[in-house]
């Protein structure tokens, strides 16, 4: 039998891109579950808003390249578990067509610490955002528009240098 800080074996992949929504809590009780060095968890679900550069949105549709997104979020996920020591971690991003409030992605780590976990959670969302292959298009009154990389989130990236 193993000891009570035995690792168990992930039961479930660590991405997932997909067009069904989630469930926050059953994520989380699977991330952590039969894990007792877990003593944090962080997770940030985002979602769709109804309004973007001050125009209204009505929909948002995304797009990814299969397989690369996959192999793109993963690297992340390596990065964050070696530079802050996260014993988990869990990355869902939906894809298709999606409403204002909507969850749009979830990333949610595992840490012995708060700190770790905060910081490592910070840390997968900012490259996910930055450097994840996704195509975002919303629907606005004014028409369908491509939304672009913001100045914003390279310069949350540019923290972690």
């Amino acid at each position: 039998m193993p000891s009570p800080t035995h690792q168990p074996i992930a039961t479930q992949p660590r991405v997932s891109v997909q067009t069904a929504d989630f469930d926050l809590s059953a994520e989380v009780a699977a991330l952590r579950a039969g894990d007792a060095r877990v003593g944090a968890v962080c997770a940030f679900v985002g979602l769709v808003r109804d309004r973007n550069e001050g125009d209204a949105v009505a929909s948002m549709e995304l797009e990814h390249y299969p397989g690369m997104t996959e192999k793109s979020i993963e690297a992340i996920i390596d990065q964050a578990v070696e530079r802050f020591g996260l014993y988990g971690a869990r990355v869902i991003h939906r894809v298709g067509l999606l409403q204002p409030t909507d969850q749009i992605v979830l990333v949610a780590v595992t840490a012995a610490h708060r700190g770790m976990a905060y910081q490592g959670c910070e840390y997968v969302m900012d490259y996910l955002k930055s450097l994840a292959p996704f195509w975002k298009k919303e629907q606005t009154p004014q028409g369908a528009r491509w939304v672009d990389a913001r100045v914003s989130d390279e310069q949350a990236l540019a923290r972690w240098s």
